[in-house]
């Protein structure tokens, strides 16, 4: 293919230092040079190649991502990876596969709920990957409702083991990634029984298949559960179904570190607090953050340099026609997306310093940030991930027809994310979690207790409550503090009305489900708010880089005046600002857009994604999109033979039908 750059009349146009914005991108110097050496690494691997990934059948496909795995760990070991290394290899492999869960869910598992003693057992086999391992919670009949968990693990105090059994059909585990074909062990979460009383869910370590021949062990049932949304995209995992039938493990398998089971059967709970556990949690919801900001990133990568390059409509005397990415409406689409990347990433950047502060504060015994740490991570979790799978599926309505050909890459990447709305807490479900969590915080206030960390604001309700925004101009719009107060004053008002509402019904509780949906709204603009100060914060930074802080700005501004136009209703049936402010608002967001459209492609360049990794025709660095489309579509297996399969049975006898035909 010719060597030729089609986006250089984009990327000359740049007005910052892209190699400095890659930096701020990737967090640090460091971490941009690991990502890239690992993402280099991997593309030129032809192991690694992921050409034909959407057009194989399931057995292959996943036949084809063990052979990845496996070819992985060898490269992992070979050259001596760190930790860090190793993990930024697998995420560029970018196929999901059972050691995502290994590494992920199990290993973490065990770090955070065994004993001393059960990390030295266990620890050294999972990271040789001399056993490997998933996370076995979700059941055919419960997911987001861990606590109605229906699998049973009995103590026997005769044999000093549990009885690990699935008493129902619904019981059976479903869902967990690893399982179907290839764990040897699992984290099992079950009802812990002693002495016939039920001391709620547990975790235990269970073998499930021999470490032999592979086989399942006595009384276990086990498989996959078969194939998913998307062609490729997340059928490369094998999701599990598991069903126990009276298995038996000794009592040294439950994981002791918070609660312990005796040689009698007596349940003590340790002097280790069970919030330690919710540490665990917190970690894997601000990894799904950072994760958001990558997916989005990928696609909105794909959908500018393809708008750079597609031209449509515009000319009447035999000019070119017009670049689709200078169409207003296009970039109205497109320009809040990349703005939102931008936003995901400096948010996610904070939790993971939140997850720290947190963590050392756990290990002090200081428990006072907790609820509010889980409630940030939780929205935070559902806010950003519902914004991704909505942003790809858009990504690929801005590509046109062509962004529905599997060679775009989009089709497959908004099948791999989607259930990042479901996995880790429901999306709804965890929006309302930080509703509760809000109430609380709206009913301590008549208690002196003064809120903390990113709910501090409700500390000024009283002038939340009464201010009135004070642009007079459109420009007005880019002042930091009058974003931040329109924000706080929409938040604060919407969980006020919820509050106030709720105390109106004959119980708290029927009135928090009557209220349910008004107080998922209440905590979308929470989290957006904290998105929002986030990305300021990081403005009031120390930024490198000619012109980037400049650019980030403008995203910045981008981000809020878009959710604010798309939020419209609440922020004025609030009263937080006026229909003109409103208008104001837009009319400054239509001059952003023409600010940041000349830095568009070298924006996204700034992510520094491999085309490997993009994995799109129509997202490559080179904008050579044509014939890239028109190579692709000659290797798919239709193509193999020129008169197709089937012809001479049902295509022939039509062409040529002996009998009368009836003239239709």
């Amino acid at each position: 293919m010719e060597e030729v750059d089609h986006h250089a009349h984009e990327r000359i146009k740049a007005q910052f230092d892209v190699e400095a914005m890659k930096v701020v991108w990737a967090g640090s110097k460091h971490n941009l040079d690991v990502a890239d050496r690992m993402a280099r690494l991997v593309a030129s691997d032809p192991v690694f190649s992921k050409d034909n990934r959407t057009m194989l059948v399931r057995k292959d496909l996943f036949k084809n991502t063990l052979r990845k795995s496996l070819h992985a760990w060898k490269r992992i070991n070979e050259l001596r990876l760190t930790e860090e290394e190793a993990s930024m290899l697998r995420l560029f492999v970018d196929e999901p596969a059972y050691v995502d869960l290994h590494w992920g869910m199990f290993v973490p598992a065990i770090r955070g709920q065994g004993t001393e003693e059960q990390q030295k057992k266990w620890l050294p086999l999972a990271y040789k990957m001399q056993i490997i391992g998933c996370y076995a919670q979700t059941e055919l009949g419960h997911g987001s409702n861990v606590q109605g968990l229906e699998t049973t693990a009995t103590f026997d105090p005769k044999s000093d083991e549990f009885i690990i059994h699935s008493p129902t059909l619904t019981s059976s585990k479903w869902w967990p990634g690893g399982l179907g074909k290839v764990s040897t062990h699992a984290v099992v979460y079950a009802r812990l029984i002693t002495n016939g009383k039920d001391h709620g869910v547990h975790g235990f370590i269970v073998q499930l298949r021999s470490l032999d021949d592979h086989s399942p062990l006595s009384g276990i049932i086990v498989g996959d559960i078969g194939t998913k949304f998307g062609n490729g995209a997340y059928n490369t995992m094998d999701n599990g179904v598991l069903q126990f039938n009276h298995v038996r493990i000794p009592r040294d398998q439950m994981l002791m570190r918070v609660s312990q089971v005796t040689r009698e059967g007596k349940y003590v709970q340790s002097d280790v607090p069970r919030q330690l556990v919710y540490g665990t949690m917190v970690y894997v919801r601000q990894t799904i953050v950072s994760d958001a900001s990558k997916a989005l990133s990928r696609a909105i990568c794909i959908a500018v340099r393809y708008s750079a390059v597609r031209r449509q409509f515009g000319s009447q005397d035999g000019g070119p026609e017009t670049q689709v990415i200078d169409f207003k409406t296009q970039q109205n689409r497109l320009f809040p997306l990349l703005a939102s990347a931008y936003a995901f990433r400096f948010v996610g950047e904070w939790l993971k310093w939140l997850y720290t502060d947190v963590t050392q504060r756990l290990q002090a015994s200081d428990f006072s940030t907790l609820p509010e740490a889980h409630a940030c991570t939780a929205g935070l979790k559902s806010v950003t991930t519902s914004a991704t799978a909505d942003g790809i599926e858009e990504c690929r309505k801005l590509c046109g027809g062509h962004g529905y050909l599997c060679s775009s890459g989009l089709p497959e990447l908004f099948a791999v994310y989607v259930p990042a709305c479901t996995y880790e807490g429901d999306n709804i479900v965890l929006l309302l979690q930080v509703a509760r969590f809000l109430m609380k915080t709206v009913a301590q206030l008549g208690s002196g207790k003064q809120p903390v960390g990113t709910t501090a604001y409700f500390g000024r309700v009283q002038h939340l409550i009464q201010c009135k925004c004070d642009v007079r101009g459109a420009d007005d719009w880019l002042n930091p503090s009058i974003i931040v107060e329109a924000f706080q004053a929409r938040a604060v008002r919407l969980a006020v009305n919820c509050a106030q509402n709720i105390s109106k019904a004959p119980s708290p509780e029927e009135g928090f489900l009557e209220l349910s949906a008004d107080l998922v709204e209440a905590a979308i603009a929470h989290c957006q708010l904290i998105i929002v100060s986030k990305f300021i914060e990081k403005l009031q930074q120390d930024i490198q880089g000619q012109g980037v802080k400049e650019q980030l700005q403008i995203l910045c501004n981008i981000y809020a005046l878009s959710l604010l136009h798309k939020h419209l209703g609440d922020f004025l049936v609030t009263g937080c600002i006026t229909p003109k402010q409103g208008a104001l608002a837009n009319e400054q967001l239509r001059k952003l857009y023409s600010q940041v459209r000349p830095n568009a492609v070298a924006l996204v360049d700034a992510f520094n994604y491999t085309d490997h990794y993009l994995g799109s025709t129509l997202g490559r660095y080179d904008g050579n999109v044509y014939p890239a489309l028109y190579d692709e579509a000659w290797k798919d297996p239709l193509n193999d033979s020129v008169v197709p399969d089937g012809y001479q049975e049902y295509i022939r006898p039509l062409l040529k039908q002996k009998y009368k035909s009836s003239r239709l």
